[in-house]
């Protein structure tokens, strides 16, 4: 669902920044503060790996009960390893690469050779991560590319005959009830209430929240009132209608075909906004709050859990129009491969402000693999009960 890192400079370059950026994210993820509660947890019974162990197993690390989540996207391959803490949990190890899994499917109606190719090098990477970390118990989802392609089951055969990895291949409702446990730690708890989405590379997710119940110990419930799911995302937008040259003309095209889409939920859910606040969980939103604090380099830190007012958004989205693409590749909170995105992102982005007027939005860089992890603590007992 994730739209992508941040990724500059020449291909070298954005390797080598690329491998910074995991590590010092890495170390920045070290604690998580408490989550929620969404869609099944995942069935125990599904194996972590169907390979055999690889040489050097017997160095591996072996710290305890360990949880993976991994979340392939239509644009982003993403991983985190974590063991649980007191009310949360630590992440020991994390793995984050742009992949375009879902390009040109919304075209062709099939997943490419090419981006197979790079879904399948990424997956290994996380596999040998798993691995060495001792994973004792993993979800490993995928989401919209593998959803809408016709040969998202061939992918997932192949992935397990060549990878070792069982994907499933999540519905959209699960979706979004994992993207609500994840986030659920950044609910004001002043709020009535929340309008949390998730705009992904294929698909962006919607969810009305109304304030979390309090728990003893461990993260909150979200309380689901009602969601939906629009096929359209970064990836599939930007395909469309363009993401080099985007016009003011061509960007308000794109936000009106986003705002037809959400038009029913919409006039369903925006009554009686106040107390609410947005909490929005993307690469366009991080992006967003990146360039606003003009960051010399993207810093999850500084990003997770911001604020920004009306305002403050309206005038990044006014700086990115008025940007050249080369001025988007340059910037270091974009990059090479965001900028042919990132005005398609702020489209859903506008489309959905416009539909909510709420005066605050909080910036989320979390989502689906925390809520994976948080379900499967939970269902372990990790934090009292089962």
């Amino acid at each position: 669902m994730d739209d992508g890192a941040r990724v500059t400079g020449s291909p070298s370059s954005g390797r080598q920044r690329a491998s910074r950026g995991r590590r010092s994210r890495r170390s920045s993820y070290a604690h998580f503060q408490p989550g929620g509660h969404g869609g099944p947890a995942g069935d125990p019974r599904r194996p972590v790996f169907t390979a055999e162990r690889g040489p050097g197993a017997a160095a591996a690390d072996r710290g305890g009960a360990t949880y993976a989540a991994l979340d392939l996207g239509t644009n982003n391959c993403r991983l985190l390893i974590a063991r649980p803490t007191g009310d949360g949990f630590r992440v020991v190890d994390a793995f984050s690469r742009i992949i375009r899994l879902g390009e040109g499917v919304s075209v062709s109606g099939r997943l490419g050779e090419p981006a197979v190719t790079r879904a399948i090098e990424a997956l290994s990477v996380c596999r040998d991560k798993m691995r060495n970390r001792g994973v004792t118990r993993a979800r490993l989802i995928a989401t919209e590319a593998c959803r809408a392609a016709s040969n998202g089951d061939e992918f997932q055969a192949r992935v397990r005959e060549l990878v070792g990895l069982d994907l499933e291949i999540i519905g959209r409702e699960t979706e979004a009830a994992l993207a609500a446990t994840g986030c659920t730690p950044l609910i004001d708890p002043a709020a009535r209430g929340v309008l949390l989405f998730d705009i992904g590379g294929g698909s962006s997710e919607l969810v009305r929240l109304g304030p979390c119940a309090p728990v003893t110990r461990g993260p909150p419930h979200p309380q689901i009132r009602s969601w939906v799911s629009l096929p359209v995302g970064v990836v599939t937008l930007a395909e469309r209608y363009g993401g080099v040259a985007v016009t003011r003309g061509l960007f308000e095209t794109m936000v009106e075909e986003v705002a037809g889409q959400l038009a029913a939920f919409a006039a369903a859910n925006r009554d009686d906004l106040d107390g609410i606040h947005l909490l929005g969980t993307s690469g366009t939103v991080t992006t967003v709050a990146g360039v606003h604090l003009d960051l010399p380099r993207y810093d999850r830190r500084r990003v997770d859990g911001y604020w920004l007012d009306d305002g403050e958004i309206a005038a990044v989205i006014e700086r990115l129009l008025a940007m050249s693409y080369e001025e988007r590749v340059a910037s270091p909170c974009i990059g090479v491969e965001r900028a042919d995105l990132v005005l398609a992102g702020c489209a859903i982005l506008e489309a959905i402000r416009r539909a909510f007027p709420c005066p605050r939005l909080r910036v989320a860089d979390r989502g689906l693999r925390e809520g994976m992890l948080v379900e499967q603590m939970r269902a372990d007992g990790a934090w009292g009960g089962a």
